[in-house]
């Protein structure tokens, strides 16, 4: 598996600045657990530390509610609630793509 991580500024409807960006890779099985570990390392990869909450998709975490995740993770996490949000989520999900296919 492969996690990507982008600090990014935002506006309510789009990306103002991408900050930097973290990367994470893992052999482990995808359970909840090692996903929560895979992220909380691309976080930590970042070059600069964040200010932010992290931020992801239901279905990154098997649906599973927001305090139950953010107890793994630092700082504070929520799921996607704007559209500047889901944007960079998406960045995250284009860079962790592309890091896979050059590893592969």
């Amino acid at each position: 598996m492969v996690a990507a991580a982008v600090h990014a500024t935002v506006g309510t409807t789009r990306v103002r600045c991408i900050r930097g960006m973290g990367y994470a890779v893992s052999h482990e099985k995808p359970t909840l657990s090692a996903i929560m570990e895979l992220v909380s390392d691309a976080v930590g990869d970042l070059p600069e530390p964040t200010d932010g909450p992290v931020v992801a998709e239901r279905g990154e975490f098997y649906e599973e509610p927001e305090w139950m995740v953010e107890q793994h993770l630092e700082p504070e996490f929520k799921y996607v609630e704007s559209i500047a949000e889901r944007e960079t989520v998406q960045a995250a999900h284009h860079a962790a793509y592309a890091a896979r296919k050059l590893l592969l």
